[in-house]
């Protein structure tokens, strides 16, 4: 077994550009690619990954007549130089920023739910306090959140854990729980009564993708009252999606009160009243383990957090 790895050592002869050829040629599987994503010949881009291989005392890629997949180990290495340089970028980009004047950058990824309704007033305040701080918001499902959070591409997340893993990786603070409700539009047959368990069965559904904590506490609620979960269904994560469809057909959707409390209000949509238990998920505020927080990343954290309080004290609806 090679000797185990120093931490000095490591720190002397790891390179930024061996990270770059690392999570190049792990994207590419290619050395020639590679070289010339790189800007360097095949010979120079060779003797570069056999030395480092060297110092790892392990290989990095597998060796195929068409292709250099990551070996296990090199898996491991691949996903610490994606962070490192999704980290070096973005403190490039707030170095830059700061000299120009600005406050910062704060990169914030957000479930649905939260993107309408908790996100935009911390989002008011903290530009209010800070008018030239740079913010970015990613609005996608907490699956993928939790992946670009893992790799350093976001400063926080508002979501929810999808797999017990991440536990292990990020802190959660709770925000609150979100509740849910079955919609339809104003002109579907079931929008004018109470609708029974079987009436659910009968017609298409918009869901949330398989795998979602959304999906799986709908899928829990029918298995809770002995029904299968649809089978005509339309799969997607996207808001405006839903409300095509919602309003395009008869189709029924569950989704989250705050994103479809303004539809109900108008008239647009209907929520059925319906014996179906839909418990609701908590969400909050999801950062890396053992990475304090500073500057913007800190002060958006508080303000959400501030926010919570006074709405489980009744001080803002």
């Amino acid at each position: 077994m090679p000797p185990a790895i120093s931490h000095p050592a490591f720190c002397n002869w790891l390179r930024f550009k061996h990270l770059v050829l690392i999570d190049t040629l792990a994207r590419t599987r290619n050395m020639h690619t590679t070289a010339q994503q790189m800007n360097l010949s095949q010979p120079a881009l060779s003797k570069m990954l056999r030395d480092l291989e060297e110092q790892f005392g392990f290989a990095l890629f597998e060796r195929l007549p068409r292709s250099m997949p990551p070996t296990e180990l090199g898996e491991y290495v691949v996903r610490y130089a994606q962070v490192s340089l999704n980290d070096s970028q973005r403190f490039v980009d707030q170095v830059n920023r700061l000299r120009q004047g600005g406050h910062g950058f704060l990169k914030v990824g957000g479930i649905f739910a939260a993107t309408s309704v908790v996100l935009p007033e911390a989002i008011a305040l903290i530009k209010a306090r800070s008018p030239l701080l740079s913010i970015e918001v990613v609005e996608q499902s907490s699956d993928h959140l939790l992946a670009m959070l893992e790799q350093n591409k976001l400063d926080l997340i508002i979501g929810r854990f999808t797999d017990e893993r991440f536990a292990q990786l990020f802190d959660f603070q709770p925000l609150g729980p979100e509740p849910f409700c079955l919609v339809v539009n104003h002109r579907h047959p079931l929008a004018q009564g109470p609708v029974s368990l079987a009436d659910l069965s009968q017609w298409p559904w918009v869901l949330y993708p398989v795998g979602t904590p959304i999906r799986a506490r709908m899928e829990a609620a029918f298995a809770a009252v002995g029904l299968a979960t649809p089978a005509n269904t339309v799969d997607t994560i996207s808001m405006p999606t839903f409300l095509q469809l919602l309003q395009s057909g008869p189709m029924i959707a569950m989704l989250p009160e705050s994103m479809v409390s303004a539809h109900l209000h108008n008239g647009l949509l209907k929520a059925l009243d319906t014996p179906l238990q839909l418990a609701p998920l908590d969400y909050g505020i999801l950062t890396r383990k053992n990475e304090r927080l500073t500057g913007p990343t800190r002060e958006f954290a508080e303000i959400l957090l501030e926010f919570a309080r006074q709405r489980r004290n009744g001080e803002i609806a």
